[in-house]
């Protein structure tokens, strides 16, 4: 999600090391996020639900993105409770009170764990393979979690919803290469740098070309999902509009000519906001 934390995919950074995972944070709306229109448009009997989901993954990706020293154990414990364990930790219990009412696929759980367990390792990714299997662990399973939360009329729902996932994620990567580099994390494939050159700014417009254009084609794979989904249509269209227009924002400021993440602009934002809001009428 990680689609979650790069939501920073997702939201104004919480001080999580600080914070407990209550009720109220747990169904407070993420405002400073780029999926925040589009969750907005849930409906009223779900959008809780999935605000709650929001909460429990991000205060890990948190966690996790801020060396933060509980940040292993509390990703082992939604592991083990994925495994069917019984643990207590304040997201866990979310997740088991979520349980309640909701269908959780705990292997989607699991995968997401492992993407966090790839962080705190800094493990290296070698190949485009690695990097895909890294998307899918981060934000393709989360889009599995809300294809389950939103209700589905076809098996494929999952999969295009994964799809859509690793396109969220990869976009997030390319947006916060200069953070990530000073953060010590790499997420463009060693093979990709070696065939590019390093991602440094006003040397990477190839790199950047060719990624962009592997993460257009899954939000294209992924396109034809939403008749498949049960509610929220227009919700999870509207986060892939806001998500995609971030690939055309790296394009309109050179490619990475200067250091910084791309961030679209708040008028461009209100403009696609206003336009999905005709055309899906």
């Amino acid at each position: 999600l990680r689609a979650l934390r790069r939501t920073h995919a997702m939201a104004s950074r919480t001080p999580s090391h600080t914070q407990t995972t209550d009720e109220h944070h747990a169904t407070a709306a993420p405002d400073a996020s780029t999926f925040a229109p589009g969750l907005r448009l849930l409906p009223a009997d779900v959008r809780s639900d999935v605000y709650r989901l929001y909460h429990v993954l991000r205060t890990l990706d948190d966690l996790v993105d801020e060396d933060q020293p509980q940040a292993a154990e509390r990703v082992d414990a939604v592991e083990r409770w994925a495994r069917g364990e019984q643990v207590d930790s304040p997201e866990t219990r979310l997740l088991a009170d979520l349980s309640e009412r909701r269908t959780l696929m705990p292997e989607a759980f699991l995968e997401f764990c492992q993407a966090l367990k790839h962080d705190i390792a800094r493990s290296a990714i070698e190949t485009e393979d690695d990097l895909e299997l890294y998307c899918q662990r981060s934000a393709g399973s989360t889009g599995v979690m809300l294809a389950e939360l939103l209700g589905n009329s076809a098996p494929e729902a999952k999969a295009k919803m994964a799809t859509l996932g690793r396109a969220v994620q990869l976009t997030n990567i390319l947006r916060d290469i200069d953070e990530d580099l000073s953060h010590n994390r790499v997420y463009i494939a060693r093979t990709t740098i070696e065939r590019f050159g390093p991602p440094l700014p006003g040397a990477r417009e190839e790199l950047l070309r060719d990624q962009i254009a592997r993460a257009d084609d899954l939000y294209e794979q992924a396109a034809s999902v939403l008749p498949l989904l049960s509610r929220d249509k227009r919700g999870i269209g509207l986060c892939a509009a806001l998500y995609r227009e971030i690939l055309r924002q790296i394009e309109r400021e050179g490619f990475g000519q200067r250091s910084g993440r791309a961030v679209v602009p708040a008028w461009r934002r209100r403009l696609i906001l206003a336009r999905y809001r005709l055309r899906t009428r």
